[in-house]
């Protein structure tokens, strides 16, 4: 008599929450060892992967859709940097024994929702357990056509740099959450403080710019770790220095308030991290054309200054003088 293999606890789970998500064909049910996803014709494969872990890129009591939403949309951003839209994505996840039928429930319904909106569809992953936090991460696969990723390097001596969105909200709302009757955010009413703090928790990769990136950068790279530190980082490989201004750097009216409030904070602006916004160059030339085209995308976008000859990133602050800073960006080491 033949035996019947129980399932373990892993493929339960797997059951439960994510094969329900997991629709694409590429997934092939979430019931072998890998996916198998079509090799986009003309064009070149684009692969990122990032983690987060509670207790770092998360209040470990944040919602769970919410959590899965910033997780996918952390390597979507890094997607829109290269001017690659998305084709799919791979989940590894790492849970603490006992973790909450409720937590997972949620967790996968952000995470489908969201798959679903940026035409991202889960295709495989791994889940595992661990006595630590919650540990996610993500591996998303894009597509460009052939030859036409945007890269770090390329940027040339007087391209406009030039940055997606709004700075500085993201690490704004974090340090509201760490210290609520902070002097500057007590000058802030409900709404203008739940903006700074859901844009920490919930970013938004610039997806609709693809194209436009594509066409008009000479660079790019996604504002993960810090408006300056990546500015540096791009510089570097393109062999080049920066110099922009403060001035230039794009607000929300939350941040621009809190500012206002506390000068000091324009330090924590240009250097906090969690932006996700698209940090690019563009040739002064096409530069008109290229806030058209994000214009008719309904993507805001600033310049901030110019590439120079030489190296690093000079800062401009208030009445043109160069203005310190202790650190570049947020490093994990």
């Amino acid at each position: 008599m033949a035996t019947r293999r129980k399932a373990s606890g892993e493929d339960r789970l797997i059951e439960r929450y994510f094969r329900p998500i997991a629709k694409n064909p590429a997934a092939l049910g979430l019931l072998d060892d890998a996916a198998m996803l079509a090799a986009p014709a003309d064009a070149d494969l684009v692969v990122t992967a990032d983690a987060i872990v509670a207790g770092i890129h998360f209040f470990p009591g944040d919602p769970a859709d919410m959590v899965a939403k910033k997780a996918l949309r952390v390597n979507l951003s890094d997607l829109a940097a290269k001017g690659a839209a998305p084709l799919a994505a791979l989940l590894t996840i790492a849970l603490p024994k006992g973790t909450g039928d409720r937590w997972l429930e949620k967790f996968a319904h952000g995470l489908g929702t969201d798959c679903a909106q940026f035409h991202c569809p889960l295709i495989g992953g791994d889940t595992v357990a661990t006595k630590g936090p919650v540990a996610i991460s993500i591996t998303a696969l894009g597509e460009v056509p052939q030859g036409r990723m945007v890269h770090r390097s390329g940027a040339k001596a007087g391209d406009a740099v030039m940055v997606t969105g709004t700075i500085g909200d993201a690490a704004l709302g974090l340090l509201a959450r760490r210290n609520p009757r902070r002097a500057a955010f007590r000058r802030l009413d409900r709404k203008a403080r739940a903006h700074l703090e859901r844009r920490y928790l919930l970013p938004q990769p610039r997806l609709a710019l693809v194209n436009a990136i594509r066409e008009f950068a000479t660079a790019a790279i996604d504002v993960s770790d810090g408006l300056v530190g990546d500015l540096a980082k791009l510089a570097a490989v393109s062999g080049l220095g920066a110099r922009i201004a403060t001035a230039g750097v794009p607000l929300s009216p939350s941040a621009a308030r809190a500012v206002e409030a506390e000068p000091g904070l324009m330090r924590t602006i240009l250097t906090g991290g969690d932006d996700y916004e698209v940090l690019l160059t563009v040739p002064e030339a096409r530069r008109a054309a290229f806030e058209a085209a994000a214009a008719a995308a309904g993507i805001p976008v600033a310049a901030l200054g110019r590439m120079q000859a030489g190296g690093g990133v000079e800062v401009l602050g208030d009445g043109g003088k160069p203005l310190k800073l202790a650190r570049l960006s947020f490093s994990h080491f």
